[in-house]
C-alpha cells in the first residue's frame, strides 16, 4: 500500500509485550483480523506491533485480548507509519491485495465469503492522491449495504488511501456532472499532475479523462508562441492549462459554463501561475460576444462540438484566420457510410454558395502545424468522410458568418482514444485562412 508520492501508507497495529505475541497472533488469525501484507514489528519500547486489517479495530476485540487471550497484557492500538510489506505482499497485485483483505474483513464480520461476492469486486480503479475512485459496475450485491460504511474503511486500508468515492453515469444536464457519491471522506477535492502541469478539482462535482493524455501532451508540443486562443469548452483547464503553461499561448479566453469547473479552472490558473494570461468567459459560449480575436480555437466536447462551430468561426481573426482543433466522437462500424442526418445542418441545403467553397487538404505539408509529427497509422475512412464532411460545413459558416471568402485546408486528423466499441474520439485540425 502506499501513499501518494509511493511513501507506505499507515496501517494500523495492536501492540502488546513479547511474550503475549504469539497468543495474540492466533487469536487475530482465527478472526481474521490479522493483517499478512505488513510484517510484524518490534517497537523503540521493546514491544511487538501486530498489523491488523481495516482502519480501526473493534474495543470487544481489544477487551478480549486483554481480559481472556492474555490477561495481564499490555493491549494498545497504535499506527505504524512505515509499515514494512510482507513477502507475500510483496508479490501481489492491487487487485489481488483487495481481494485477500476485504475476504478477511467480511468473514471477520460473520459474512461468508462467496464467489458472487469476489466477482463482485473491482479489478481497476482510478486513484487521485489519497482518494480512489471506484466505478459504478462494483459493490453492487445487497450483501454489501450491511457491512458499510466500515466496508469502505476496510477497501481503503486495503489500497493505501484515506478516501474513497463511487462514480455513477455522466449526467445528461450540460455540463456534464459527473454522478459521484463519497463514501469515504469529508470532501472530493483531489489534485492530479499531467506533464508538470498541476490541475485540481471536485470528483463529485467536475470530469476528469485520464484517456485524453495523448490529447493534452501533443496540444502542449504545439507551436502557439504569441498567439491569442480560445477554448470553447475550458472545463478544469485540461487543454487551456496545457496551451498557457507549455505551449506558449500569450493569452487564452477560457469558456465554461459548469460553475463548480469554473471555481477549479480559477484554482489551477493561479497554482500554475498562468492566471494574468487568461480570461474566464462563465456562461453559456453560444451568447459570447467576443469576435475578431483568436489565432486558434478549441473545441474540445464530445460526442460533438457542433453546436460551437458558429461561434468558432466568429472568434477567429478577419485578417489572417487561424487554425480550428475540432473534438468528435465518430462511429466506425464496418460498411457503414457517413451520411448527413436529416435536418442536419450539414445538409446541402444550408450550403447556399458551393460554388465559392473553397477547401484543400493539406498534403505538402504548407503550414507550420501541419509539418509536426504525426501518428503512423492511417485515419480511418470514417474519419476523413467525417473530416471533409465538417471541412465543408466550417467553410461553409466562415463565409455566413464573416460575408467573405475562405480557404480551409485539412492539417490533421488526431485519434484520442476509443469512446466505445466503434466510436473513436478523433480530433481535426483545421486550417482556415481568409481569401484576401
Amino acid at each position: 500500500m502506499e501513499r501518494e508520492g509511493g511513501k507506505p501508507a499507515a496501517v494500523v497495529a495492536v501492540v502488546t509485550e513479547p511474550r503475549f505475541t504469539q497468543r495474540y497472533r492466533e487469536y487475530l488469525e482465527k478472526q481474521k483480523l490479522l493483517d499478512r501484507q505488513h510484517r510484524v514489528e518490534k517497537m523503540p519500547d521493546g514491544t511487538v506491533a501486530l498489523p491488523v486489517v481495516g482502519g480501526a479495530l473493534p474495543e470487544q476485540y481489544l477487551q478480549e485480548l486483554r481480559d481472556r487471550v492474555a490477561p495481564g497484557s499490555t493491549c494498545k492500538v497504535t499506527q505504524l507509519l512505515d509499515p514494512v510489506p510482507s513477502k507475500k505482499a510483496q508479490g501481489c497485485s492491487p487487485a489481488q491485495r483487495l481481494c485477500l483483505e476485504v475476504s478477511r474483513w467480511v468473514e471477520g464480520r460473520g459474512v461468508t465469503w462467496s464467489a458472487e461476492l469476489e466477482a463482485d469486486l473491482p479489478r481497476s480503479w482510478q486513484r487521485h492522491g489519497d482518494l480512489l475512485l471506484l466505478s459504478e459496475d462494483c459493490f453492487q450485491a445487497k450483501q454489501w449495504k450491511n457491512l458499510e460504511p466500515e466496508l469502505w474503511e476496510a477497501v481503503a486500508s486495503a489500497l493505501g488511501v484515506h478516501r474513497v468515492a463511487k462514480r455513477g453515469r455522466v449526467l445528461p444536464d450540460g455540463t456534464r456532472t459527473p454522478a459521484v457519491t463519497l463514501l469515504l471522506g469529508a470532501h472530493g477535492w483531489v489534485e492530479h499532475v499531467d506533464n508538470g502541469i498541476r490541475y485540481k478539482f471536485d470528483v463529485t462535482r467536475c470530469m476528469f479523462s485520464f484517456g485524453n493524455i495523448t490529447e493534452k501532451l501533443r496540444v502542449a508540443s504545439l507551436p502557439c508562441a504569441g498567439e491569442v486562443l480560445v477554448d470553447l469548452y475550458a472545463g478544469i483547464g485540461y487543454f487551456t492549462l496545457p496551451f498557457l503553461v507549455h505551449a506558449g499561448a500569450a493569452f487564452v479566453h477560457a469558456c465554461e459554463w459548469n460553475p463548480h469547473a469554473v471555481v477549479a479552472l480559477r484554482k489551477n490558473l493561479d497554482i500554475n501561475g498562468v492566471a494574468d494570461r487568461c480570461q474566464i468567459h462563465f456562461g453559456d459560449n453560444r451568447k459570447l460576444k467576443l469576435s475578431n480575436t483568436a489565432d486558434r480555437v478549441n473545441l474540445g466536447l464530445i460526442p460533438s462540438s457542433e453546436e460551437g462551430w458558429p461561434i468558432a468561426c466568429q472568434v477567429l481573426r478577419r485578417d489572417a484566420g487561424g487554425i480550428l482543433h475540432i473534438h468528435q466522437n465518430v462511429e466506425s462500424y464496418p460498411g457503414k457510410n457517413l451520411q448527413p442526418p436529416e435536418g442536419s445542418e450539414m445538409g446541402k441545403k444550408h450550403w447556399p454558395y458551393p460554388h465559392q467553397i473553397i477547401t484543400n487538404e493539406c498534403t505538402n505539408g504548407a503550414t507550420r502545424d501541419s509539418r509536426r509529427k504525426t501518428l503512423s497509422a492511417a485515419p480511418k475512412p470514417e474519419w476523413q468522410r467525417w473530416a471533409e464532411s465538417a471541412e465543408i460545413r466550417i467553410a461553409t459558416l466562415l463565409q455566413q458568418v464573416h460575408g467573405t471568402q475562405w480557404k480551409t485546408q485539412i492539417l490533421h486528423i488526431q485519434p484520442v482514444k476509443s469512446y466505445a466499441p466503434h466510436v473513436d474520439h478523433i480530433v481535426l485540425d483545421l486550417e482556415c485562412r481568409p481569401v484576401l
